[in-house]
């Protein structure tokens, strides 16, 4: 029991040790943070209003994270320095400090007096943009001589200067010094660099440019549209706005619709940009037409292309020859001549005939075909002062006047005709014929004799006068016939027949007595107005006792 007192009476005095310390004001504000408490707190516990008061007053708000590093390029490593007993003899500068302009400068370790030597300073644009003005000024020891330099350079106060006018991205350039020292001793050569970088804006300069291309056929019949072909192009580099065609046409020349002028809106043409247009024109006259066509924009652009277009027209000209006169039933021939008076090739060209009624057994040249009514030729194209020839033959089969006409047409040109007119005629071809009915004859009796006219032309016979003879050893009797007849001695001559018509007969009788024996002739003359010579037939007769 007393053991266990004594561990209660342990632990409540450190308890009593401990907690003043844990629990006091003091502790408190080490806790919290707000410094060392006044001295009139020193003890009093942390439950003490006196002193959660004064903590509240000394506490700050915590300070604000600090904000997080920009990440910057790794510079561009320096080369190392080379020493000697001088001081450094190669070294690297960057301007400012780094990643701008770096100027590096190489010269030997030792020289000889009053020999040459060669150094170098290479100034280097470490960026990606242009530098401009970059000014590299090298200070001369006392005891260095200036020789020469690969880029020429200014002096001034014992000074070299080079300017490079501009120094591209990554580009370096490399200045050689030639020298020699004058006196024993160290050399100290000092450059120093300054660049500009130029703050460039750009503008972008472009132009726009027309061309223009017009395209007609350069030859066109005079009843052909005339296609024409616009094609304007922007071959600028920029563009090129409200761009407009306009053709004004010359005097004879039309469009299809009739206008005077051709006028097309091409609107805006972006470089390298072409469109095309087209027009039907029309010719009321044949000649050489030059018209000029225009392409303007509204920046004043303006270009132009002409084009030339010769219309010509061919001109027919035909000719038909043929007989004036004819017989009838007999073959009659045309001969039809078609020729181009014209200054344009006349294509498709054809010749015609038409045939006349009252013929019969038609044929054709040149390969001319019957068709209907007519006989026609298709004789292709003919060419300017070409000519060509063909012919066609009937046989008229009535009389009177025959007109035959031809046509000659092409495409483009006027059709031209030519007519002949024939007159067909008829001839009277009259057969004369004279028979005795008795023969022989007996003397004391009678004989008659019969004349017969026929007419076997095709045309009547006119004024026929039939004359008839016999010898002494007959004696008249009688006659008869067509017409009357009169005697007179041995003769017998009958009225004029006023016509026979083609294919008709007139006869004639004359009856004689035989009054002795004889070998007789009896002999008959016809005349007629068709004839100027007279046609005479005889017909022998035996007389007997």
């Amino acid at each position: 029991m007393r053991k266990m007192l004594a561990i209660l009476f342990f632990v409540l005095l450190t308890l009593g040790l401990l907690l003043p310390g844990c629990y006091s004001c003091e502790s408190y504000h080490k806790w919290k943070g707000t410094g060392q408490a006044p001295k009139e707190l020193e003890n009093k516990f942390f439950w003490s209003t006196d002193c959660k008061a004064w903590a509240a007053l000394q506490q700050k708000p915590a300070p604000a994270p600090a904000p997080a590093p920009v990440a910057r390029p790794a510079p561009i490593p320096l080369k190392p320095v080379s020493q000697s007993d001088c001081g450094p003899y190669t070294l690297t500068r960057d301007y400012p400090s780094q990643n701008v302009v770096r100027l590096e400068k190489d010269m030997p370790a030792e020289v000889q007096l009053n020999a040459p030597f060669v150094y170098t300073i290479k100034v280097t644009n470490l960026t990606d943009m242009m530098l401009a003005d970059v000014v590299v000024k090298e200070s001369l020891s006392d005891n260095y001589k200036f020789e020469n330099a690969s880029l020429i350079a200014e002096k001034a106060d014992n000074k070299l200067i080079w300017t490079i006018v501009s120094l591209g991205p990554k580009d370096s350039v490399v200045i050689k010094i030639n020298g020699s020292a004058t006196k024993i001793g160290c050399i100290q050569n000092c450059a120093t660099v300054s660049y500009v970088i130029p703050a460039c804006a750009n503008v972008k300069v472009v132009e726009a440019k027309l061309s223009l291309k017009k395209t007609a056929p350069a030859e066109v019949l005079v009843c052909d549209l005339i296609p024409v072909q616009y094609v304007v192009t922007n071959a600028g580099s920029g563009i090129a706005q409200n761009v407009k065609i306009i053709d004004e046409l010359p005097v004879g020349l039309k469009t299809d619709g009739g206008q005077s002028q051709v006028m097309f809106d091409a609107g805006t043409l972006g470089p390298g940009q072409s469109k095309q247009f087209s027009a039907q024109l029309k010719a009321s006259k044949t000649g050489k037409y030059v018209n000029r066509a225009v392409a303007t924009s509204a920046s004043g652009l303006k270009t132009e292309a002409t084009a030339t277009t010769i219309v010509s027209q061919p001109i027919l000209e035909i000719t038909k020859v043929g007989r004036k006169q004819q017989y009838l039933n007999q073959v009659l021939t045309y001969d039809i001549t078609v020729t181009n008076k014209g200054d344009g090739v006349a294509k498709n060209t054809i010749v015609q005939d038409t045939i006349p009624e009252g013929v019969t057994r038609i044929s054709a040249s040149q390969d001319g075909k019957v068709t209907g009514s007519k006989v026609v030729w298709e004789l292709g194209t003919l060419a300017v002062n070409a000519s060509r020839k063909v012919s066609v033959s009937y046989t008229p089969v009535k009389i009177g006047d025959l007109k035959d006409t031809a046509t000659a047409s092409a495409y483009c040109a006027d059709a031209k005709t030519a007519s002949v007119t024939t007159s067909v005629i008829g001839i009277p071809a009259i057969l004369l014929e004279v028979i005795d009915i008795e023969d022989p004859v007996q003397v004391g009796n009678t004989t008659t004799y019969v004349v017969v006219a026929t007419n076997q032309g095709s045309m009547p016979g006119t004024n026929i006068v039939i004359t008839a003879t016999w010898e002494d050893s007959q004696a008249y009797v009688s006659s008869g016939g067509a017409t009357t007849g009169s005697v007179t001695g041995n003769t017998v001559t009958f009225a004029p027949l006023r016509s026979l018509a083609p294919g008709a007969k007139a006869t004639w009788q004359v009856v004689v007595k035989a009054i002795k024996a004889d070998d007789v002739r009896f002999t008959v003359v016809m005349k007629t107005s068709d004839f100027e010579r007279p046609i005479q037939e005889t017909e022998s007769t035996n007389l007997y006792e």
